[in-house]
């Protein structure tokens, strides 16, 4: 029984320091694509700091907003988690539009070729993901939309749908990281701290969304 109780406690510290971790280097990442790139220094310095704004803050605080060990606003009513959650995830779309046009406009001024790479093309893609899920989750905000569908089952292809976009976001960030702009810009272990980032972030929010769906298989069975 104590075993029990001292696994029990470690788990959650452990999962607490993971969310927390989670939390800190998100933002310093954020910090650190706006210190190199001077948002407003060009046009091209708007794409890597909005990008970032948008998969690594906006969107990685979205999803921990519903954290069980690790939510900033833990003590709120889940409908109002629910409706903050939409609120980032929306401004997450707008600043990864934004910071689409700014490179896509920029490539244009320049003559040079659009998405030709894997970074562009899993960025791009995200982008489209990020607001068609922002849209299809307004049936679980308003009920009223969902006419004929079981709300348990659009939870669920939400939360899968919301993962796949989630890791595509992650992808296009750790990929932007091996960009000449940025391997140009920072070397050695601020590189490799910088992909860390991404990666963990994602780690964190993958074990969140399979644990909740987990726990909720169990309870039905």
């Amino acid at each position: 029984m104590l075993h029990s109780e001292s696994e029990s406690r470690l788990y959650s510290v452990s999962r607490l320091l993971c969310g927390i971790s989670a939390h800190t280097l998100c933002a310093a990442f954020t910090v650190l694509m706006a210190a190199l790139a001077k948002p407003g220094s060009s046009l091209f310095s708007w794409h890597p700091f909005l990008m970032t704004l948008a998969f690594s803050f906006f969107m990685t605080e979205a999803v921990l907003l519903f954290s069980p060990h690790s939510s900033p606003v833990a003590k709120l009513k889940h409908q109002t988690k629910a409706r903050l959650h939409w609120i980032l995830q929306c401004l997450s779309g707008c600043c990864a539009a934004v910071g689409l046009g700014a490179i896509f406009y920029n490539k244009h001024l320049n003559g040079k070729p659009h998405f030709a790479s894997w970074h562009g093309l899993i960025g791009v893609v995200t982008v489209g993901v990020v607001v068609i899920q922002s849209v299809g989750a307004l049936p679980l905000l308003y009920h009223k939309l969902a006419k004929g569908w079981s709300l348990a089952k659009l939870k669920r292809y939400h939360a899968a749908s919301g993962l796949l976009t989630y890791l595509l976001g992650s992808a296009s960030l750790l990929l932007g990281t091996c960009s000449a702009w940025f391997t140009g810009s920072v070397s050695g272990y601020v590189w490799y701290l910088a992909a860390f980032c991404p990666t963990l972030a994602a780690l964190v929010v993958m074990s969140q969304v399979t644990n909740a769906y987990m726990a909720k298989k169990r309870l039905q069975s």
